[in-house]
C-alpha cells in the first residue's frame, strides 16, 4: 500500500504530528480525534514511522471490532 493511502486512512481517525529530530530520526505522533489519546512512533525514515502507525491503526480497529461470538442477537 502506498504511503499516501496509509496517511489518508490514518487522518480519518487521528490528528498527526510529524517531526524530524537532529539525529535524523523521524517522530510521528497520533492523537485520536475522539478520545485525545496519543501514541508515539519513531524510526529512521518517514516510511518506517508511517508503517508503524498504520499497523497500530489496524490493531486498534481489530480490538474495537466485536467478535462474532459476542454479538449474538437477542429476540
Amino acid at each position: 500500500m502506498r504511503n499516501t493511502t496509509k496517511l489518508k486512512t490514518l487522518l480519518i481517525k487521528y490528528t498527526i504530528s510529524l517531526d524530524r529530530l537532529d539525529d535524523e530520526e523521524f517522530k510521528l505522533m497520533l492523537t485520536d480525534k475522539q478520545t485525545n489519546e496519543s501514541e508515539l512512533f519513531t524510526g529512521k525514515s518517514y516510511s518506517m514511522v508511517l508503517s508503524k502507525a498504520y499497523s497500530y491503526l489496524l490493531k486498534v480497529l481489530k480490538e474495537d471490532k466485536p467478535s462474532s461470538k459476542n454479538s449474538a442477537h437477542k429476540n
